[in-house]
């Protein structure tokens, strides 16, 4: 990317006062009143304050990538993801929380976790970053861990068959199309 030289240089805003606005155990809403470096104020731009998170690429031995199926009630459908979640507050490490969430939504596991990035979800309102994780030789240690409000359902697709499904648009949620496109490409696929 060239930088024109007749364009500002990209500057920071400047907070003026950051306040919580709403604070559930789902869901924090910051109100912020920040400067731009123009000078004009703001006095009204909401931040949702939302927790990191994880997102799994696992691959079995066999060659099959596990995926999970569920209703994503703000979308009003069922969806087809790479397994993940938040990162608790107690987890020091994000591999640790990738782990946890692969287990737990999967009932499968891997000791070759590697990190595939780390990326911001959405910078214009959300405070959150995604950690993209490739999780080679996933095997199965245990049935489902989930919390009473979930519902999941465990799919084993071939890995030649993902890149179509992305492409055709039956893998749709913008985290799992990533993380899909960078481990294949990672795996050589």
């Amino acid at each position: 990317m060239s930088a024109n030289k007749h364009t500002p240089s990209t500057k920071h805003w400047k907070v003026l006062k950051s306040e919580l606005v709403f604070d559930d155990k789902w869901y924090k809403l910051r109100r912020d009143e920040v400067e731009l470096p123009n000078g004009i104020v703001m006095d009204d731009y909401y931040v949702s304050v939302r927790p990191d998170v994880v997102l799994t690429f696992p691959v079995t031995e066999s060659g099959e990538v596990i995926f999970v199926r569920q209703y994503k009630h703000a979308a009003a459908g069922i969806f087809l993801e790479l397994p993940g979640g938040v990162i608790d507050a107690h987890e020091n490490y994000p591999q640790e929380a990738a782990k946890r969430e692969l287990l737990e939504e999967t009932g499968y596991t891997s000791d070759d976790v590697e990190l595939v990035a780390e990326v911001i979800d959405n910078p214009t309102k959300d405070t959150n970053k995604i950690y993209f994780y490739l999780a080679r030789n996933a095997y199965k240690v245990a049935e489902q861990d989930l919390d009473e409000s979930e519902s999941i359902e465990v799919l084993k697709v071939p890995i030649d068959e993902v890149e179509s499904m992305v492409l055709s648009g039956k893998i749709c949620v913008s985290g799992s199309v990533a993380l899909c496109l960078l481990a294949l490409r990672k795996l050589g696929v």
